[in-house]
């Protein structure tokens, strides 16, 4: 499954940059249905947060419109720096893209309500639950919010794991089947990719 569409240089190149400076990105499965959720959203306005130094940037981005633009929230530099390096390699122009270095619960509160068709968390995972409140206001109806590792691991289906990290995974997941709001997937890919479309 996770090499049913092999991936080109570019995309091989930021996963081994990522991989070099623990900044794991999402895997091939995982970021080919980025690409296929923008594409089948038209996506023209998507967040992400975290940039696994442009691995999951790039999938979105083929995905998305020409003309679109991805905000790209890191709170790492080197991280944007080679997302920015990927995003070159790629052949896709820097006005596509919008980088902000900071801690995402300082900077989405800045960005506009109900101005973006997805929102892509590959962050902290502690901050699960409250990346999905700020998705939730973000997002316009119709909008798809998604999550990486929300298997994290095998842990989550462990009921012996109660590490913070793996609690806040769990959490968001409970969150996200019980809001009437959204209507949720888990994707078997990767680590878990885990989808919600924002009702109208």
């Amino acid at each position: 499954m996770e090499d049913f569409l092999p991936e080109d240089e570019p995309l091989l190149n930021a996963r081994r940059h990522g991989e070099e400076v623990g900044a794991t990105p999402i895997g091939p499965a995982g970021g080919a249905a980025l690409r296929f959720l923008a594409t089948l959203i038209g996506a023209r306005t998507v967040v992400e947060v975290g940039s696994g130094c442009g691995v999951s940037g790039i999938c979105l981005l083929r995905g998305m419109a020409k003309d679109a633009v991805l905000t790209s929230v890191d709170v790492e530099p080197e991280h944007q720096r080679l997302a920015k390096h990927a995003y070159a390699e790629a052949g896709l122009g820097a006005s596509r893209t919008r980088m902000i270095i900071g801690r995402a619960l300082e900077v989405l509160p800045r960005l506009t309500d109900g101005a973006y068709d997805m929102v892509f968390c590959d962050a902290v995972e502690q901050e699960y639950p409250e990346y999905l409140t700020a998705a939730l206001r973000l997002l316009r109806p119709g909008g798809v919010v998604a999550f990486d590792n929300a298997l994290w691991h095998h842990r989550v289906a462990d009921p012996d794991r109660r590490d913070p990290d793996t609690e806040a995974v769990r959490e968001v997941g409970r969150m996200i089947r019980e809001d009437e709001r959204l209507v949720p997937l888990l994707i078997p890919v990767g680590d878990g990719l885990l989808c919600a479309v924002k009702r109208d």
